[in-house]
């Protein structure tokens, strides 16, 4: 097999990254039965949304890739990756932020591919974006790539180590043994399986500081008698 230069293997690399359960040596091999041997710049850029959704869609003996659980979004973003279109330049500012700095504030991860995007799977995304989220302000203060990830024994347990400091994660999907560390953790998982902005949905989720549930309150430090307010409402 003819050897892939450094910039195709990236870009296949990325591409697998955001395609669930299907590995580097699977989409290459779907890659060939597409576009043909040997790979090159040319093929990579031939390659469309259809083909490559169809040819996922085989491993699950679904033909025309329809029943595939992976969704469009993700296959678009392999593509894109494939294309060479896709780089690190769209991504968000980070923003100055030291403990203290916003009070009653809880910090977020959110399993992202591209931009601003909560757009990941959590055992696949490409990055976690980190906030810091309170009641009236979110500031992203880190962007932690996953990419060693997949050295480790535990690729889940090294993802969920990442952001131990994180007391929520937000992500598209999330398998049950990977749930079950990341609750281990002290971090709520929650899933959005559509994507979306990722400060879009922070927004969203700020009002539930308004009444915030009782492992929510402890974090923000509010007293006993507030969670047991919290418990007793309705």
């Amino acid at each position: 097999m003819t050897q892939l230069s450094r910039d195709l293997a990236l870009r296949i690399a990325l591409a697998a990254r955001v395609l669930p359960d299907v590995n580097v040596p699977r989409l290459i091999e779907i890659l060939h039965e597409k576009v043909g041997t040997p790979l090159d710049d040319e093929k990579l850029k031939s390659i469309t949304v259809t083909n490559l959704k169809t040819g996922i869609g085989s491993l699950d003996g679904e033909e025309d890739g329809e029943d595939i659980d992976i969704g469009l979004a993700n296959i678009k973003l392999a593509v894109r990756y494939l294309w060479g279109e896709e780089s690190d330049e769209s991504l968000p500012e980070i923003q100055p932020y030291k403990n203290g700095d916003m009070p009653e504030s809880i910090r977020v991860a959110v399993a992202s591919n591209s931009a601003e995007l909560l757009n990941g799977h959590f055992g696949s995304c490409v990055r976690f974006l980190v906030y810091q989220l309170s009641h009236d302000e979110y500031r992203l203060i880190d962007i932690r790539s996953t990419i060693e990830a997949d050295d480790s024994d535990d690729r889940n347990l090294f993802r969920v180590n990442l952001i131990k400091d994180c007391q929520v994660i937000f992500m598209q999907s999330i398998g049950g043994p990977a749930a079950a560390k990341v609750i281990r953790a002290d971090i709520y998982p929650i899933k959005v399986p559509e994507v979306i902005d990722a400060v879009e949905q922070l927004k969203t989720f700020q009002k539930v500081f308004d009444a915030p549930p009782p492992w929510m309150a402890k974090v923000l430090g509010r007293n006993a008698e507030e969670r047991k307010r919290f418990l007793n409402h309705d």
